[in-house]
This record gives C-alpha cells, structure tokens and sequence, in this order.
C-alpha cells in the first residue's frame, strides 16, 4: 500500500465530480500534475492530500531544477491548489514559504514565454498554394483558411462540429458557430468569420468527406480512412508539414505551433487597422494583457 492510496481515490472522484464543469484540457491538467506530486509525495514519503506548504515548496524547487518552463510550473503549482479548494481543504499554495519559492523559480527562470511565429497572410497563402486536391490536402486547405479566418485556439478549431453549420441554399454562403470556448463556459456560442474562400474550401472538404454529423475536422489515416475526431495537438503538426512543403526557412518552421495561425491572423488585423475593442471580439480574448502577447511583435506596439 501507498501512503497516498486515498490521496489518489480523491484525485480520481473529484475529476468525475467536475466533468462537464470545466474544459476537457483544464481536467486533464489538473490530473496530470497532481499525478506527478502524488508521485513526488510517494517518494518521500509524505502526504499529498492535504499537503503541507513545505512540501509544495520542495516540489516547486525540485520542479525548478530541471527541463521545464516557468508556465508549466505556474500549471502545475495551480492544480495543486485547484485538487485542494475543489476537496475544500486549505491551499496550501497561499503559504507565505511557497510564494517566496515562486518568486525564486521565476527570478530564475523567468517569465517570458516564448510567441510563437505568426503565419501572416502572405505566409498563408504559400501553405494553401503548398496543398494539393486529394482528401488530405483539401482538408488541410479547410483548417488553414478557417483557423485564420476565425483565430481559433487549437482546441477550438477541432471542437467545430457539424451540427453548427448552416448553409444558405440561395446563395451557398455557410455560417459556422463556435460553441465551446474556453472563454464562453456556458456555451453560448459565437458566429464566426469565414472569407469566400474559406467558405469555399470548407464546402468541399465537406463533400469530398461525406461528413454529414459529428466533428468537421478529423484525422486521416495513411490508408485514407477519415477518423471520428482529430487531437487538438495535431494542429501544430499540420501546420509545421505544411510549411515544410511551401519551402519556407527551417528556422521558422521550428517555431511554427498549434497557436501560429492565431498569432499570425491577430497581427495582420491590427496592422490592418482594427481596434483593440475588435480583436477582443474576433478572437474572443478576455483580458487585453493576453491579447498584447499576441500582437507584441509588430512594428510599433
């Protein structure tokens, strides 16, 4: 037996218990890292469930002496508190020793992450020139054009099901809601912006794919077997294969992810003159902070 048996039965009822109550990867987060402290916990025999405020400091260090970023600390140091207030025990994250730990781990580490590189316009139409017209490429035409047109997140742009399309039989025109965002808990929803062209190349993915419910985007075999869904970590995949054939400098695929194309698409429209207000709104940002992250690489921010 472990000395942290209950701790992991609580961690596993208080995932089910917030099912539904909060985003699939926040869940999966929370999980993950206080998986790892059970572990951390285990090996030194020390209880996880509550957690003394020395022993997250501990882990905070021992996290601070390897591979991992500063982000990733701050995650991992939030879903210990989040294990805790969820269980309503005291969070032992507010203890004055671990928030000197943190201020030790970000003086060390630093704040700073790393923006990925932006696939302007100009980019995107060397990738979509890059595409050919056999399954795969016109469904990697689709999540181009429609991940810039509508700056969606990664786990955003694979929720897009199906069912949140409406097509204009008189003109042909579609309309794609967007229903689960990490920014609209209650699923509310948001129309979203779709160019002719995306318009276009979403209808023939469409067709070419026979999807008629479920998920828009899926994953394709090497046999060309359309899947049920496809990963949200497979975004940044796409994207970095796709520039790979447009020839585009190594050193800027290195930097392409998941989180380019929102980038990218933020950039060109304040360079195109969109207000702050208008970019909140289009990418469906909640607090300006983040948005400037976004956009702090072009000329004159």
């Amino acid at each position: 037996m472990s000395i942290n048996d209950t701790a992991k039965e609580i961690l596993i009822k208080t995932v089910e218990k917030i099912e539904g109550a909060y985003a699939p990867s926040t869940i999966r987060a929370y999980r993950s890292n206080f998986e790892f402290f059970i572990k951390h916990c285990d090996e030194n025999n020390v209880i996880a469930l509550p957690a003394l405020p020395e022993i997250v400091a501990q882990y905070i260090r021992r996290l601070s002496a390897g591979q991992l970023k500063s982000s990733s600390i701050k995650i991992a140091v939030a879903s210990i508190a989040a294990i805790h207030n969820l269980n309503s025990l005291n969070d032992p994250t507010h203890h004055p020793d671990v928030k000197i730990e943190m201020r030790r781990m970000y003086r060390t580490l630093g704040r700073y992450a790393k923006q990925a590189y932006g696939i302007n316009k100009d980019l995107l139409e060397k990738m979509v020139a890059a595409t050919d017209n056999s399954l795969r490429g016109v469904r990697d035409k689709a999540i181009l054009l429609v991940a810039y047109d509508s700056l969606c997140r990664r786990s955003e742009l694979v929720s897009l099901a199906f069912e949140d399309l409406t097509i204009n039989n008189q003109d042909g025109s579609i309309k794609l809601k967007l229903r689960e965002s990490k920014t609209d808990p209650h699923g509310i929803g948001k129309n979203l912006y779709l160019s002719n062209e995306a318009q276009d190349v979403l209808k023939e993915w469409i067709v070419k794919s026979k999807i008629s419910s479920g998920k828009i985007f899926r994953a394709i075999t090497a046999t060309g077997k359309i899947q049920e869904s496809l990963n949200s970590s497979h975004v940044g995949r796409i994207y970095k294969k796709i520039a790979q054939l447009s020839m585009i400098d190594k050193s800027i695929i290195r930097n392409i992810s998941g989180h380019s194309m929102r980038v990218g698409a933020a950039q060109d429209l304040l360079l195109s003159g969109a207000t702050l207000p208008i970019l909140m709104n289009r990418g469906r940002w909640s607090k300006i902070d983040t948005l400037m992250r976004y956009v702090e690489n072009v000329g004159g921010i």
